[in-house]
C-alpha cells in the first residue's frame, strides 16, 4: 500500500500492474509513464515494464492494514484487463470482501468484462465500482456498470475530453470530474464541468471536481466558479 496524491482516495494497492491503451482517455496515460520510470530505476514490480504482471504476494496485504482506509485498487493497471485470469480477479474480490473495514475503489475502462463476471462477484458494501467516461463514446460503459450488482457505482470523467450531455446519472452514486494534466494535456472547458455538476445535482449524485489540470495543475487548482466540490457517496 502506498500513500497517493490522488485526491479522491487515500492509498493505492497494486496487486496487478501493467495495461494497454484502449480508448481516447488512455492517450497520455500517467501510469504508463510512471511504470517506464520505475522500470528504469530497477523497481522489481516493473521488471516487465508496463506489461500486465500479477503480483500474488501482494494479494493479502490489505488484511495487514488495520486502520480503515479508502483504497484505490490497481491504480497502475485495469483489474478487468483481458490478460488477467478470471481466477485472479475473483480472488482479489474475495480478499476485498474479507477486508471489510476498508473501502475499495475500482475503476475500469473494460466494462464488458466487468458485466461478464458480475454474477461471480460478491458485491459487499465496501466495494465501490467505477468506470471511466472521458467522452460521448465512453458513455456506453456507464450503461454496463448500471447492469451490475455493485452497491456503490461511480463514474470518473477524467480526463474529460468533451461535453457528455448523453450521460445519464440515474443510479450512479458518485461522479468524479477532472481535466488532463501534463505536458501533452488536452483542454477542458468550464461549460462541460458545469453541465455535469448540474446533472449530478438533479440525480442526487455526489459530485467531486478533482482538478482543472493543465501543465501547471497545482496553479490551476480545483475551484469551480469559486467553490470546491469534494462530495463522497453515502454508504
Amino acid at each position: 500500500m502506498a500513500l497517493t496524491s490522488i485526491e479522491w482516495t487515500e492509498m493505492t494497492w497494486n496487486p496487478i500492474t501493467g495495461c494497454t491503451k484502449c480508448s481516447a482517455g488512455c492517450q497520455n496515460c500517467y501510469a504508463a509513464t510512471f511504470a517506464k520510470r520505475l522500470h528504469a530505476m530497477g523497481n522489481k514490480r516493473y521488471k516487465n515494464g508496463f506489461h500486465v504482471t500479477v503480483h500474488k504476494d501482494l494479494f493479502a496485504r490489505p488484511l495487514e492494514w488495520k486502520t480503515p482506509k479508502r483504497i484505490f485498487v490497481n491504480s497502475m493497471s485495469d483489474l478487468f484487463h483481458e490478460d488477467i485470469p478470471d481466477e485472479d480477479i475473483l480472488a482479489l474480490f474475495k480478499l476485498m470482501n474479507k477486508a471489510h473495514w476498508h473501502i475499495f475503489q475500482i475503476l475500469t475502462k473494460r466494462a464488458e468484462r466487468l458485466l461478464k463476471l458480475n454474477k461471480k462477484i460478491s458485491w459487499t458494501d465496501n466495494i465501490w465500482m467505477g468506470v471511466s467516461v472521458e467522452n460521448k463514446d465512453a458513455v456506453k460503459r456507464s450503461k454496463l456498470l448500471k447492469k451490475t450488482d455493485a452497491r456503490i457505482k461511480f463514474i470518473s470523467a477524467e480526463p474529460l475530453l468533451e461535453a457528455v450531455p448523453n450521460l445519464n446519472l440515474d443510479g450512479i452514486d458518485w461522479l468524479i470530474v477532472g481535466g488532463e494534466s501534463g505536458p501533452r494535456c488536452r483542454p477542458i472547458k468550464e461549460e462541460w464541468v458545469i453541465q455535469l455538476r448540474d446533472m449530478a445535482h438533479e440525480t442526487d449524485t455526489a459530485f467531486f471536481f478533482k482538478q482543472w489540470g493543465g501543465i501547471h495543475k497545482k496553479a490551476n487548482g480545483k475551484a469551480l466558479r469559486g467553490q470546491e466540490y469534494m462530495a463522497y457517496p453515502l454508504h
